[in-house]
């Protein structure tokens, strides 16, 4: 069956951010041109995960009038602490600059992005949820022409069903891909085009996040906690968020660097054993866990941006790696990068000359990020070393060191099992601790059953005779869904299982992997979680 082909002058690839922010400002400049907007997720907002404390900036340069406009910015953040966690105790200290939180808000991004996609459509853009970009096609000069969305109703067994689709060909003259964190597309991009020639690495973390309902009397609305400490050790980097937002309800998360060296390690039990603090537990005492999700995010910073353009298209958003680590934010860098670029394209679209990345070097996003380059690879040198370096980065040298910090990518620091000590997890209470698999029903994840699985391994042989001998199969841990499982036979070596069903879509197996093994692909549209208020 022959592909449909579909139109445009401009294909953005991802309603996160930096998709709609770019599809809005397109249609600000230049109302005439058609703007399509692809989401894998089932909605708009359904994949969308994060803390989240919004800085208002970029969307206020958006649409000045969000306020009258309704948008969804509804607690502002009121009390800032920043705590020292020990076994037992809480200590608090001073408030680091960039984790201020004044002018800004508690909010979920999914309802921001559910929000900013009316105003786009309201605008002209037309958005599909539900078709996942799976190919990225080219003209003949080897310049992008645009994506084909995945096809639809191919079996376990790579053969069509009764149900079968092909996907569509969705062409424009220009595509930004907006992918978030580890695009499988954009990782293609960088590969054919040499994106990431002359930068450092990406690196990333793994963020695990609930919700809760809590009881009114731990309910504090405004109030933004962050720790560092225990339950990690002071050569992991990581820590805690817990945000009171509005109706009584708290979003408490845990992000580990995943450049962590103990292949015994796991981050969701990390999570959990945090939430068992003498500090933490009276707050969801008597409360109730209503959502649950996981998603890798991008710490690499200023010195892992790649090149951001190349013919045919340009990277925005997470897809190249704008968070700020201090400040623990980057959905208002994103949307500014999704500005710059759709003002770019909106010249290039006219026949003039325009360069994004000297756009965006001009803009407040590259002072930003430039002024706080090397605070995150200062914790490689372990906590105590990581905090002091940041102090004196920030007050003293005031992000003007004349001097850059490098970083390598996450899974080199991997120990082999036989170097790294045995962690013992406590087993969960069912009060405030869980189990994975409890957890991910709450994500409401859902994969049609036969399809191809969408977590491939380049070299299955390699799960077991690398894996498993060498590092006691870490991917059974760093997994925050339980999709990784070892199945040992009576009889016969054993197997690794692969519960494609089960994955959030956090992308954590396709950075971590020690030899690189694993490449998370897209699923059919519309698979995976469906997050409400997250």
């Amino acid at each position: 069956m022959q592909r449909e082909r579909m139109d445009y002058d401009v294909l953005i690839v991802g309603a996160g951010p930096a998709g709609l922010a770019a599809a809005i400002r397109l249609k600000q400049l230049q109302p005439a041109i058609a703007v399509c907007v692809i989401e894998k997720g089932s909605e708009v907002g359904a994949h969308i995960l994060s803390g989240a404390v919004f800085e208002p900036r970029a969307l206020a340069e958006l649409l000045p009038d969000w306020r009258q406009r309704g948008a969804p910015l509804l607690t502002p953040a009121t009390d800032d602490r920043f705590v020292f966690l020990t076994r037992q105790r809480a200590w608090r200290l001073p408030t680091p600059a960039p984790m201020r939180n004044h002018g800004n808000y508690i909010i979920s991004l999914g309802n921001l992005c559910r929000w900013l996609a009316k105003e786009a459509e309201a605008a002209g853009v037309e958005i599909y949820p539900g078709f996942a970009g799976a190919e990225v096609l080219y003209d003949a000069d080897g310049s992008v022409a645009g994506v084909a969305t995945g096809e639809m109703g191919i079996g376990k067994d790579g053969q069509p069903t009764a149900g079968f689709q092909p996907g569509v060909e969705l062409r424009a003259k220009i595509t930004l891909f907006a992918e978030g964190c580890r695009g499988s597309l954009t990782k293609s991009l960088e590969v054919r085009f040499g994106l990431r020639a002359g930068c450092d690495p990406q690196t990333y973390g793994i963020g695990v996040k609930e919700l809760w309902d809590v009881a009114p009397d731990r309910h504090h609305a405004g109030r933004v906690i962050h720790t560092v400490g225990w339950p990690l050790d002071a050569q992991t980097y990581g820590g805690s968020f817990l945000y009171h937002l509005e109706n009584n309800q708290v979003a408490v998360g845990f992000v580990v660097g995943l450049d962590y060296a103990n292949p015994f390690l796991n981050p969701f039990e990390e999570f959990q054993r945090f939430k068992t603090h003498p500090a933490i537990r009276p707050t969801l005492a008597g409360g109730c866990r209503i959502a649950y999700g996981a998603r890798a995010l991008n710490e690499g910073g200023f010195q892992s941006i790649p090149a951001l353009s190349f013919p045919g298209g340009h990277l925005i958003g997470c897809a190249a790696g704008f968070l700020n680590v201090p400040k623990i934010k980057g959905s208002h860098t994103a949307m500014k990068s999704g500005m710059v670029a759709a003002e770019t394209v909106a010249r290039q679209l006219a026949g003039e000359p325009a360069d994004f990345r000297a756009a965006l070097a001009a803009s407040w996003v590259w002072s930003e990020l430039r002024a706080v380059r090397n605070v995150r690879p200062a914790f490689r040198w372990g906590l105590w070393a990581g905090l002091a370096h940041a102090a004196i980065d920030t007050y003293i040298l005031r992000g003007k060191a004349p001097w850059t910090l490098h970083q390598t990518a996450d899974h080199l620091g991997l120990k082999r099992a036989d170097a790294a000590a045995l962690i013992a997890y406590p087993k969960p209470d069912g009060v405030v601790s869980f189990d994975r698999l409890s957890s991910v029903y709450l994500s409401n994840v859902n994969h049609e059953e036969n399809q191809p699985p969408h977590l491939r391994l380049r070299r299955p042989e390699d799960a077991i005779a690398v894996n498993y001998a060498l590092y006691d199969s870490p991917e059974t841990r760093y997994c925050p869904a339980g999709v990784y499982e070892i199945v040992k036979n009576p009889v016969g070596a054993p197997q690794l299982q692969i519960n494609a069903a089960n994955c959030v879509h956090c992308k954590t197996c396709d950075i971590k992997d020690p030899t690189q093994n694993i490449d998370w692909t897209v699923p059919e549209g519309g698979g995976g979680p469906n997050y409400p208020n997250m």
